[in-house]
């Protein structure tokens, strides 16, 4: 950890990118990277347009933490101090729940923030002709300033999304196959979408097609949707999570993902914040561009947003 702080202060210092580590929670500098707000992390299947490998300790683990379980923190010498379910609820119906959860050193100066979303069986656009299944493409975090952060993620199930990129960034940037009605297609990037979008002017919760698409139809975007400024104040996982997914995927849960910052030993009962944790459906597929608000923990004497 005093080695990960100390690459931060050099790195800040010369307006540096860092490269992320694999097996741990990798640094997310508040000034982003180079050219862009967002690191990759798991690289394989295509942000879940295809069915991704899971993390291993030797292998496609960038980014990924590997505790002995949901309840013990990914970084040693930290308790879990705060366990929390919330609703994830888009126009009067419950699509699913947040698990949120906090754990703090010992010397009570740093905190890491956890979310893992699940996904219900239910539709939540019943005006809409079949099931509509809410599908979760990122979650945003909040409240974390210009502090120095380290973020990654732990695969708890086997049906779980990995996280494919982590971003200093508000804004949630749609992510499209070329097609997705064969496995080839599935694996090829639609026109003029980027894995690491650029960081020029889009400061939006949202950024993409607005119109989903068929499976047949080629996924086009132009650049000026492909691009997301760096925003200190936010964390964003790109994930695909959906009980039920137009690409025929089913992963019903995310990753549980992680936020390590500055805290104090004040009550954790005093740090929810209204708005802190959200989740965005980018509209991978045939889903339209969608944002669920929910209060969530953010470290002592933050702002949101």
């Amino acid at each position: 950890m005093k080695n990960v702080m100390i690459s931060l202060a050099v790195m800040g210092a010369f307006g540096l990118s860092m490269p992320a580590m694999a097996t741990g929670l990798v640094a997310i500098p508040a000034a982003g990277f180079t050219g862009t707000a967002y690191t990759l992390c798991n690289t394989t299947g295509n942000f879940g347009s295809s069915t991704p490998t899971q993390p291993t300790t030797g292998a496609n683990n960038t980014c990924a933490t590997f505790p002995a379980n949901e309840a013990t923190s990914p970084v040693s010498g930290y308790t879990l101090i705060a366990s929390t379910n919330r609703n994830a609820v888009i126009g009067g119906i419950t699509v699913g729940a947040v698990s949120d959860r906090v754990w703090r050193n010992t010397a009570q100066t740093s905190c890491i923030f956890g979310a893992r979303f699940t996904a219900s069986n239910i539709d939540w656009d019943t005006a809409t002709t079949g099931t509509q299944y809410f599908e979760v493409n990122d979650i945003a975090r909040g409240g974390f300033g210009s502090a120095s952060v380290n973020a990654g993620y732990y695969i708890q199930a086997t049906n779980a999304s990995p996280v494919y990129r982590i971003g200093r960034t508000f804004t949630s940037v749609q992510h499209r196959a070329y097609k997705y009605d064969t496995a080839a297609n599935k694996l090829l990037l639609g026109t003029n979408y980027l894995d690491l979008p650029t960081a020029n002017s889009v400061n939006t919760a949202l950024t993409g097609e607005v119109t989903g698409i068929g499976p047949t139809v080629v996924a086009s975007t132009t650049s000026a949707t492909q691009d997301a400024i760096v925003n200190s104040n936010w964390i964003d996982f790109t994930i695909d999570v959906a009980y039920v997914d137009d690409d025929g995927g089913s992963n019903i849960v995310s990753a549980m993902t992680y936020v390590e910052a500055a805290c104090d030993s004040s009550a954790v009962s005093g740090w929810v914040k209204t708005g802190a944790i959200r989740l965005r459906q980018t509209g991978q597929e045939n889903t339209t561009l969608q944002e669920i608000s929910i209060d969530g923990y953010a470290p002592p004497g933050s702002t949101v947003p």
